[in-house]
């Protein structure tokens, strides 16, 4: 009988056992189920939010009505681009960041004469009448144009997707 008693014990325990288990199993493959549709949804969204497009626009400046970016920083063209696609990597591009982004014309904007260009790293440069968009590292503000003109070679861009004062 005491024998009996173990058995009966030692089952009652197993049969504890599994059953704790199989729910420990069951909330697992829930909790794993939950967590997975949790978390789909919100990475669907987030492409969505870096889908932002960057405005190209005219501003007023002392230079006269030139190209900016929606922040109103200014834009840069680069002569040895050529208007083609981008020259400038390494250290140049240390100094004149590129405008890479998606695009969308801004106030005062031909937007027949906006494109892309693609760079050596699989991006693709904005431009303006075939120029690609250049920032300046050394402007500070936005409506800064420290870059004009420097070496002969870096301007701004007028509505019309020309350099201001090239040449002169």
């Amino acid at each position: 009988m005491r024998r009996f008693g173990i058995l009966l014990a030692v089952t009652a325990l197993a049969a504890t056992a599994c059953s704790t288990a199989d729910v420990t199993e069951e909330t697992t493959a829930t909790t794993i189920a939950t967590t997975t549709t949790t978390e789909a949804p919100a990475s669907t969204t987030q492409p969505a939010a870096a889908a932002a497009a960057v405005a190209v626009a005219v501003a007023d400046s002392g230079l006269g009505m030139i190209l900016v970016d929606g922040d109103g920083n200014t834009l840069y063209l680069f002569l040895p681009d050529n208007q083609g696609a981008s020259v400038c990597y390494d250290q140049c591009e240390a100094n004149w960041p590129p405008l890479v982004d998606t695009i969308e014309a801004g106030d005062g904007i031909d937007d027949s004469l906006l494109g892309t260009a693609p760079r050596t790293d699989g991006t693709e440069q904005i431009t303006y009448n075939g120029w690609p968009l250049y920032y300046f590292a050394n402007d500070a503000a936005p409506g800064d144009t420290n870059g004009q003109g420097l070496s002969d070679v870096w301007y701004v861009i007028s509505p019309e997707g020309d350099g201001i004062g090239i040449g002169g």
